[in-house]
């Protein structure tokens, strides 16, 4: 079998890619992997240090909105899983063009090339974003979509034509929606890193507005799990959310990151609040428990072993500071 993995040097798709070499997924342990990348300030050949070397991966430093590249590329593979995407909220804020080519544009290009070259299955990597802001109770896959900021709104487009590709063509598309995701290797302009890498440093936190916006957590491990659930057992033209289970207001968060860290409060810097900043995430995962996904990761015990990661890892975040900001 062959997978094209893109944005597998990315922080989801590159804990994806080592899985998947690591033999973490039964009956893929003789998959061969080509990772597909641009390169941005969020790709990181580091993140595929692990598994660099092994036989069964090939890179592939490239654009996916370059058809041409894709053309000559995607022949051949089985699988295709799409992890690449603008993702950060506040950059899509002060600029939503870039999000917009790669999140909508990308996708469609991936999809056809897919189409055109029989790839049999796509996975698309989305996010419960789409859905807008929930006061209470959790979204299902049949909610409406009301993206809220220019980077959730170009992720509804991607999964709008995902679902054309799938009811027009017929090609097996499956998407998944995931919950915040946090772990390893996560660049530090994401709020647990960009916590923990400060207060490693005795710098100040930044603390959104009144700190009260919830959001559901869940370990990368578990979402790559999920992911790959999906692939296995999953149907074409489907929605699946991928939540982790616990929720904590940011103020919660910020709490367990600085008796994590030994800091008090006199860390935390109050800054104006995000634009258009939705107030609650929370996702019904029953749909994906029921092919048997259950999460794994004990938050607290996931949280201990990332900031334990951030501390011994500082040779693979000092160098991306200066793109934080």
């Amino acid at each position: 079998m062959r997978i094209l993995v893109s944005g597998g040097a990315g922080f989801i798709g590159s804990h994806y890619v080592r899985c998947l070499l690591s033999g973490a997924y039964a009956g893929y342990e003789d998959a061969h992997v080509t990772v597909l990348d641009k390169l941005t300030y969020a790709g990181n050949l580091a993140n595929l240090r692990p598994v660099d070397g092994n036989t069964r991966l090939t890179f592939v430093r490239g654009d996916i909105t370059d058809a041409a590249l894709l053309d000559e590329l995607v022949p051949g593979h089985d699988v295709m899983v799409n992890f690449a995407a603008e993702t950060h909220v506040d950059r899509s804020i002060a600029g939503a063009g870039d999000f917009v080519v790669t999140n909508v544009q990308g996708t469609q290009r991936l999809l056809q090339a897919a189409l055109e070259h029989d790839v049999r299955t796509v996975v698309q990597v989305s996010t419960d974003e789409v859905y807008g802001s929930i006061d209470d109770g959790s979204w299902t896959e049949a909610e409406p979509l009301l993206p809220n900021s220019p980077y959730s709104a170009a992720k509804a487009g991607a999964d709008l034509l995902c679902r054309a590709y799938h009811r027009t063509h017929g090609l097996d598309v499956r998407v998944t929606r995931c919950s915040n995701n946090y772990g390893p290797y996560q660049y530090p302009e994401k709020v647990i890193p960009l916590f923990v890498t400060n207060l490693i440093d005795g710098r100040p936190v930044p603390l959104y507005g009144d700190g009260r916006n919830v959001r559901e957590w869940l370990h990368v491990d578990d979402h790559c799990r999920g992911i790959q659930l999906v692939l296995d057992k999953g149907s074409g033209g489907e929605i699946y959310n991928i939540g982790g289970g616990v929720e904590l207001t940011n103020l919660e968060l910020t709490e367990r990151l600085l008796d994590a860290l030994g800091a008090g409060w006199e860390m935390v810097e109050r800054v104006p609040d995000r634009l258009g900043h939705d107030l609650r995430y929370s996702v019904d995962s029953s749909k994906i428990r029921s092919i048997g996904y259950t999460p794994l990761v004990d938050f607290d015990k996931g949280l201990d072993e990332v900031v334990r990661w951030y501390r011994d890892h500082e040779d693979w975040w000092r160098g991306l500071r200066a793109t934080t900001s």
